[in-house]
């Protein structure tokens, strides 16, 4: 799982790979303990708010698959306003919607804690949905402080991401990946090009 979004949110939506037109091919959340497996990998939670979870998780299964279910849903929408900004396009205003729902519930569940700087805390939440707490206020914070036009998608892969790069110039997800697979099909179609003369 490789984190090339520059941002929690646009992490979360990478959850899901495939091409770059059309549906998903695969999806790294297959579960509830996926999630909390991501969460820790992206950095969103501890090892110790993982183990509480697992073990939260297991006394109330039905819970646990609800929670995952909202955070499947969380990233639809997530999707539909990151994908469309990355094309130039205004996200649908339903999935701002929900964002600010979900942003509203993060903070609701925060505490603004600090030692010479401040930032939103969930040490102390308890609840099942705690893994997306940081992915909804990521997304807010991208929209309302980032620049919107350095939103972008990969020419090779279905992936998004806020492109740093100081021309602007960023056209892949990876150029460890994608970026070297479209170099190498570039190599390939020169060569078969220069033979055929």
């Amino acid at each position: 799982m490789r984190l090339v979004g520059g941002n929690l949110a646009l992490d979360f939506i990478n959850t899901r790979s495939g091409p770059p037109a059309g549906p998903p091919d695969d999806d790294v959340l297959t579960g509830y303990p996926e999630l909390v497996a991501w969460a820790v990998y992206a950095g969103a939670l501890t090892d110790a708010e993982a183990v509480a979870l697992h073990a939260l998780s297991g006394d109330d299964p039905d819970a646990a698959q609800a929670a995952f279910a909202r955070a499947l849903h969380a990233r639809d929408h997530l999707d539909e306003i990151f994908r469309p900004l990355a094309a130039g396009r205004a996200p649908s205003t339903s999935a701002l919607a929900r964002l600010r729902d979900d942003a509203a519930d993060s903070l609701a569940h925060a505490e603004l804690e600090g030692d010479g700087g401040f930032a939103w805390t969930w040490r102390h939440d308890r609840t099942l949905a705690r893994p997306l707490r940081p992915v909804a206020l990521a997304a807010v914070h991208l929209l309302t402080t980032g620049a919107l036009n350095r939103i972008k998608s990969c020419a090779g892969c279905r992936f998004v991401y806020h492109d740093e790069s100081k021309n602007r110039s960023r056209r892949w997800c990876s150029m460890d990946d994608c970026g070297t697979a479209e170099k190498m099909r570039r190599y390939v179609a020169a060569r078969r090009t220069r033979a055929t003369r």
